[in-house]
């Protein structure tokens, strides 16, 4: 069996490989659709060089000669140089800062002759996979040391910063998605559990005025502390019932200031009475807590109001303040994505027969927003099915993770299938605008050859530690 699986491609997953494929082809038949109304020239020539899905293409069959590469190169060639290749990676993001070219206000790209482009960033996430596992199967790392952690952390960084600096928020936030291993690999839960909670006060010190937030904060502060006393449990929580009311009450009629001072007052009394009766990690946590969440959601506001430039405001407004934007302006792209998706219906209106993809009305249709065109001529059939066949891939990545006899191969199928869902999850969530507008493509499906060979490397090394998962 194991010389059956050194030669050939034997022991291919061909469930995740068909995958693959399926989805390639429906976003070829999408990025063909919405070229179609501008006509196509009748040139092979032209046709390939000229028209995005002519380019795209060429890009698909670079992918699968890159795939036999992957099939080729010996599975021990990626565990030996993922640090070199990870090093690689990083230089790359340093010249694009020097040598790149600006398209829309980042300079992300290397220019490349007959009008193509080069984003390094999607080529990084393949070689930071490959550093994270290298790092995590090291024998001497240990998540639950705070040294493994800052280096792992460390991993991440590294990149996020240099892509911040293009500027391109949304490939750096991409890689957040290795939280995902490092959660599996054993970093404490805590650390998600505050990272949590954290996001979810930062996302409303955006959303709302700071002292509303702050009182509802100290209101949670003050039921923690209170249902904490072992004794009159039924007195207590009857009190604490009517304090929450009694502020909700006096808040709304205008007195803000006056009951936040009143909870902030009973929050100090009950977290030291619980000092007192020697439950200090309980007071710490809750009180200190309170504390840092007010000061995050001042400096979370103030930073929006002071520090943002107004379209960088607008994106934000975009996804928690859709009140506060203009229609015509930085809301017209959500608002016509969910009208292309909503026209679909059931059934969608057929192959080629989008009318808001032909006449253009979504911009960035073949990038970004190609999932409205699924949703419009697709309809919901044709959209679900799309989302099956991520979920489906999605498990099959992490059941190919679970099955590896090396850590190594393990955490590296872990952390495509983190960046896989990542950009699955938010493309999807920002065409309905339940998720902020950061430009990450589809995977497979969006228009973009960097993208397209960049996943394309991915799943091809994933399938090939698989398929030498008996050897390793």
């Amino acid at each position: 069996m194991s010389r059956r699986r050194e030669s050939g491609l034997g022991g291919i997953d061909w469930i995740v490989f068909s995958l693959y494929l399926a989805l390639v082809a429906v976003g070829w038949l999408m990025i063909y659709t919405v070229g179609y109304g501008d006509g196509y020239p009748t040139s092979r020539i032209d046709f390939l060089t000229q028209t995005t899905v002519g380019k795209q293409t060429i890009f698909m069959g670079i992918c699968f000669l890159l795939l036999l590469v992957t099939f080729v190169v010996d599975w021990k060639f990626w565990r030996t140089f993922a640090y070199l290749i990870y090093g690689v990676g990083l230089v790359s993001l340093l010249g694009v800062l020097v040598l790149g070219k600006n398209i829309n206000g980042s300079t992300s790209w290397y220019a490349l002759p007959g009008g193509f482009s080069l984003q390094p960033s999607e080529f990084v996430k393949f070689a930071t996979c490959l550093a994270m596992a290298a790092f995590l199967s090291t024998y001497n790392t240990n998540l639950k040391t705070t040294q493994s952690q800052l280096t792992a952390i460390g991993l991440l960084i590294a990149p996020m910063l240099l892509i911040l600096l293009q500027p391109d928020a949304g490939s750096a936030l991409v890689f957040l998605s290795f939280f995902i291993l490092l959660f599996r690999e054993g970093m404490p839960p805590g650390s998600y559990i505050i990272a949590i909670l954290m996001g979810a006060v930062f996302i409303l010190g955006l959303s709302f005025e700071p002292l509303p937030v702050i009182l509802g904060l100290c209101l949670i502060g003050i039921s923690v502390l209170a249902l904490n006393f072992k004794q009159y449990r039924n007195y207590i929580l009857i009190g604490t019932l009517v304090w929450i009311g009694a502020s909700i009450f006096f808040n709304y009629h205008g007195f803000t200031t006056y009951v936040l001072l009143a909870n902030l007052i009973g929050l100090l009394i009950l977290g030291a009475l619980h000092w007192r009766n020697r439950q200090e990690r309980l007071a710490l946590l809750s009180v200190g807590g309170i504390v840092a969440g007010s000061i995050l959601v001042f400096s979370t506001n103030y930073a929006f109001n002071n520090f943002l430039r107004p379209h960088q405001q607008d994106r934000i407004n975009v996804w928690l303040n859709p009140e506060k934007c203009d229609p015509q302006g930085s809301l017209y792209n959500v608002l016509q994505s969910k009208l292309a998706i909503g026209s679909g219906g059931i059934q969608g209106k057929g192959f080629l027969q989008g009318t808001m993809t032909k006449l253009n009305y979504v911009p960035e249709q073949s990038t970004d927003f190609i999932f409205c065109t699924i949703g419009e001529e697709q309809g919901f059939i044709g959209s679900f099915m799309v989302i099956v066949l991520f979920l489906v891939l999605l498990q099959r990545l992490v059941t190919i993770a679970e099955r590896q006899k090396a850590a190594f191969s393990r955490q590296y199928a872990y952390g495509v299938a983190g960046i896989i869902f990542l950009h699955f999850f938010v493309n999807i969530g920002m065409t309905m605008s339940i998720m902020p507008i950061i430009g990450i493509p589809l995977p497979f499906v969006s228009y973009g050859g960097s993208s397209l060979i960049g996943f394309t490397i991915m799943i091809g090394v994933l399938l090939k530690l698989d398929a030498n998962r008996y050897l390793l």
